[in-house]
């Protein structure tokens, strides 16, 4: 009852929306409550019973203030066991998804940005490695995450600081039934593929309880053509008559994920919610070899470990018009990297041998605060403080004495702590029932550098009720200070570097029609224009390793688009669509770095200037057919853009389908599911000589057993 009170103070109004939520982010125009669908594991009833239509008003929510936002579905989260949230972004959003292959790093880019400039929060704690600025996604199960949202552009700037491009946050649920529950999924698949996720869960009126375990492994030694490589074909007297690409097989590409999230939340029913979160991982995962290396695979060994654990101390105390929230969390990640090779004596030889550990101590508290039914207000303060020891013990030296001429090895590295510090407030006011107006400061602190105020304008304006068209405009600054390895890695590091800055604008509109009861129509359309200062680009020096620099200028400007229809076809069949779509130039407009530079007024490597996805699903009763493609257009893999072998990946579409029976049986659930990836075997590279699978397949069977639960208040 606490949070219906809380989110009808922060829409501004009276009306308890809580009988209808999904209705908080649409305008004041009516909608019309009918029969609630029948459970997706239950045959559909054979009676049904019209009930009288009650139209329940609402306001826009002053929070959601001129907003950018892409709420993933949790039906896309939840769809595979087997699917990373990399692979739900792909197929669920406009933003560039860069796959190095099959269970490897996986990176996300907003608005033709890098994956550095993209934030990522996890219950309310980023989780960006203070090493690198970036997450990998493949390292974060979907099935793992309950709620995703992606903010765009100005929008993270509520989030967080340093998106220039934008935010991605990421967030777990209490269950909402009690008693005990279980759920259970094995997933067989090509490349034998065994995927398996095990969740428990226990709740009351006041305890709730979720453990879940996931673990897949793979030998991942899928084959492919590859075209990097030639093979002659002889006749008879040794004369070369053609010539053909090989199909060869992914090699050394085996890998162990295992994933154990601990959750476990009390309501002590009076308002108050204390929270603990511990999420651990523990994989290994060898590299495969590119499409030009010729090596035996038996004389290479080159695989990479992380021991990662995330853990998250909250409470909130919710009252009728204000929220009061702390937090208190503790990441520690280890990770190595070994590389070995015969030199021809049997004997493998350690040419690589990387070890970094990160620990990160983090503390946060956040208010909210709805000053009558116009105003709305919000303040917050974040710390970080980041240990960090990288090593590697990669350089050789000549011993000191010694008459042979042996080699030593030689540890290079660097040992550094950085504090961060993150304050917020925030002010929303609805001067009119058709306006709305925020305004959020953030200041930010990296270690002993301040950065520049960072202000962010919100506006929105509801042109009619008829459709709840809504017109919305922002513009931000924004900071992004380099990591740690920008400025001390060895060799290379630039201690120097500026942090990167700029300004970016957006306007865009938004529309919900629900003119029929059988159907609904949602969508959006944005512009943005962005100009970033400072640049930090890794380039290779003289010295032979690459090092980071300042370029000057980068504009990145462009439009994107999502709309969804759900539409109830017959009596038993309901159909879903969800597409998006961006255009996103990003141009670089600094000042030529040598002579010989070309990249001024080029596109930035490995940004495609389009991208578009679409999902589809069919459901009867309890059948579902799944269908999703997406798309992503050339991409520069060299700055001056030259469309040379190498310099540029042609454009890929991906399409994969899933059918899915459920079955609901006296003492359990059951599901079975067939999924169908690269379905029409498509040849493509996400990254230059990275190999990627063509058509594939999986099977799943889930088990769901009853144990009396009951739906949770």
């Amino acid at each position: 009852m606490l949070h219906s009170l809380l989110a009808a103070a922060a829409l501004g109004t009276a009306v308890p929306l809580a009988a209808q939520p999904a209705q908080e982010a649409q305008g004041a125009a009516p909608q019309t409550a009918t029969t609630p669908a029948p459970d997706a594991t239950t045959e559909a009833p054979r009676k049904r019973i019209d009930i009288r239509e009650v139209a329940i008003y609402g306001r826009r929510p002053l929070k959601e203030t001129g907003i950018q936002r892409t709420v993933i579905d949790s039906t896309a989260l939840h769809e595979n066991i087997a699917r990373s949230i990399a692979d739900v972004l792909a197929f669920n959003s406009s933003i560039f998804v860069k796959n190095h292959g099959r269970a490897t790093l996986s990176t996300v880019s907003f608005r033709g940005t890098s994956a550095s400039h993209t934030q990522v929060t996890w219950n309310g704690m980023r989780i960006n490695s203070p090493m690198l600025g970036t997450t990998d996604f493949s390292m974060i199960p979907a099935h793992f995450i309950d709620d995703a949202s992606l903010l765009h552009g100005t929008s993270s700037v509520t989030e967080t600081g340093g998106g220039l491009g934008g935010a991605v946050k990421l967030a777990t649920a209490p269950v909402r039934e009690r008693g005990f529950g279980l759920r259970y999924v094995q997933g067989i698949g090509s490349f034998r593929t065994f995927d398996e996720f095990l969740r428990l869960t226990y709740g009351n009126d006041r305890w709730q309880s979720s453990t879940r375990i996931a673990l897949a492994t793979s030998p991942n030694d899928y084959p492919y053509r590859n075209r990097d490589k030639k093979e002659n074909i002889y006749d008879d007297d040794r004369n070369i008559v053609g010539t053909y690409h090989p199909v060869e097989r992914n090699r050394s590409g085996v890998y162990r994920d295992l994933h154990l999230l601990q959750e476990l939340y009390y309501d002590t029913g009076r308002g108050d919610r204390l929270g603990l979160n511990a999420w651990y991982v523990d994989s290994y995962r060898e590299l495969p070899q590119l499409t030009v290396e010729y090596g035996d695979q038996s004389r290479f060994e080159n695989y990479q470990r992380e021991h990662t654990l995330r853990s998250l101390l909250s409470w909130e105390r919710l009252r009728s018009r204000w929220k009061l929230s702390l937090r208190a969390g503790y990441i520690h990640s280890r990770t190595s990297y070994d590389y070995r090779t015969d030199r021809g004596n049997g004997v493998m030889a350690q040419m690589i041998r990387s070890r970094n550990r990160t620990d990160t101590f983090f503390a946060k508290a956040d208010g909210e605060w709805s000053a009558g039914e116009r105003w709305f207000l919000t303040a917050g303060i974040a710390a970080y403080q980041h240990l960090v020891h990288s090593i590697d013990r990669t350089v050789s030296a000549p011993t000191e004495g010694a008459a042979d001429g042996s080699e030593r090895r030689v540890a290079i590295g660097y040992r550094k702590g950085r504090t961060e510090l993150s304050a917020f407030a925030s002010a929303k006011w609805r001067p009119t029932e058709r306006l709305g107006l925020s305004l959020v400061v953030r200041e930010e602190s990296y270690g002993t550098e301040w950065a520049a105020p960072i202000p962010a304008l919100f506006a929105d304006w509801l042109l009619t009720r008829r459709g709840n068209l809504l017109l919305k405009a922002s513009v931000s600054r924004n900071y992004r200070f380099p990591t740690l390895n920008d400025r001390y890695f060895q060799p290379g590091g630039n201690p120097d570097l500026r942090p990167e800055s700029g300004f970016t604008y957006d306007a865009g509109i938004s529309f919900a029609t629900n003119p029929e009861k059988s159907w609904s129509l949602k969508g959006s359309a944005a512009w943005f224009d962005a100009r970033i200062d400072d640049w930090i680009l890794w380039l290779p020096t003289v010295k032979g390793f690459y090092s980071p620099v300042n370029v000057k200028r980068v504009h990145a400007y462009g439009i994107e688009l999502q709309a969804t229809l759900d539409a109830a076809l017959a009596r038993e069949w309901q159909l879903t669509l969800d597409g998006h779509a961006s255009w996103t130039p990003s141009i670089n407009e600094g000042d030529p770095m040598s002579e010989g530079d070309r990249s001024v007024g080029k596109q930035l490597v490995y940004v495609p200037e389009y991208t578009a996805s679409l999902t589809g699903s069919l459901r009867f009763r309890t059948w579902s057919l799944l269908y999703k493609w997406c798309y992503y257009s050339e991409r520069y893999t060299m700055t001056s853009n030259d469309r040379t072998l190498t310099g540029y990946l042609p454009p890929y579409f991906m399409n994969g389908v899933t059918l899915e029976k459920r079955f609901a049986f006296r003492r359990l659930d059951l599901s079975l599911k067939g999924s169908v990836e690269n379905l029409f075997d498509e040849e493509y590279l996400s990254v230059l000589s990275r190999p990627m699978p063509g058509i594939h397949f999986e099977f799943f069977v889930g088990i769901t057993p009853k144990w009396g639960k009951k739906a949770g208040k």
